[in-house]
């Protein structure tokens, strides 16, 4: 009989980067079997370091650090480690926060009361470009984007005048939407009365007609468009 293959092969690695080393190892025993802890990390400096030297799949990322916060890190990010992908976890709520660091480069945000399991899943769905929030923060995002832009030449253009969105199908534009708020595939399969496998063929019809690569990027590009009910 052949040996199983070690679960821990499959998990993806993180670095988690909290001031609070009481906090750092409450998370890592939390989450022990369910992701791979490969460094830590409690200010800016030593957090990028860490983070180009690891290379995790996923950086859980605080928005509060000594030495100028998650910004900062994300800032410095872009050109030490561009491929980085981070998810902010962080105690705070504020609009200001999430906004500031998902502008910085943050594929998500979720809030320290989030379940172990739950933090499994949001980490797996940022490698694999997803975009992540915590329920309530996905509206300030969607807001934050509709009245403000994100810098983006498209932003603060009215949905129904987007060349690009009028490619897009009754159908596609459903899931679109679905998509930018954070749901999952299966979620938005059991919303909108269809199978997962009709939510990946929409999606990817939208990917190919708006010549985008990732969900993440159609997440940005949707709520750059106002995309939203």
């Amino acid at each position: 009989m052949s040996e199983p293959t070690p679960l821990s092969s499959s998990l993806p690695t993180v670095v988690l980067v909290d001031d609070h080393a009481l906090f750092r190892a409450g998370v890592r025993s939390e989450l022990e079997g369910l992701v791979e802890i490969v460094g830590e990390a409690g200010d800016v400096d030593s957090a990028v370091a860490t983070i180009v030297e690891a290379a995790p799949d996923v950086v859980l990322l605080d928005v509060h650090l000594p030495g100028g916060g998650g910004v900062e890190i994300l800032r410095r990010l872009a050109t030490e480690a561009p491929n980085a992908k981070c998810l902010a976890l962080s105690v705070s709520d504020d609009p200001e926060d999430v906004i500031a660091v998902i502008r910085a480069g943050a594929r998500g945000y979720v809030t320290k009361t989030i379940s172990p399991p739950e933090l499994a899943d949001a980490v797996r769905r940022v490698q694999d470009d997803d975009a992540v929030f915590s329920p309530r923060l996905a509206g300030f995002v969607l807001d934050a984007f509709a009245s403000g832009g994100s810098g983006s030449a498209a932003a603060g253009t009215p949905a129904a005048s987007d060349a690009d969105l009028d490619q897009l199908t009754p159908r596609e534009r459903e899931v679109l939407r679905h998509i930018a708020r954070g749901y999952l595939y299966k979620e938005i399969a059991q919303r909108l009365g269809i199978s997962v496998k009709t939510v990946e063929a929409h999606v990817s019809a939208v990917l190919r007609k708006l010549q985008l690569s990732t969900r993440h990027e159609l997440s940005r590009w949707a709520v750059e468009r106002r995309l939203v009910d």
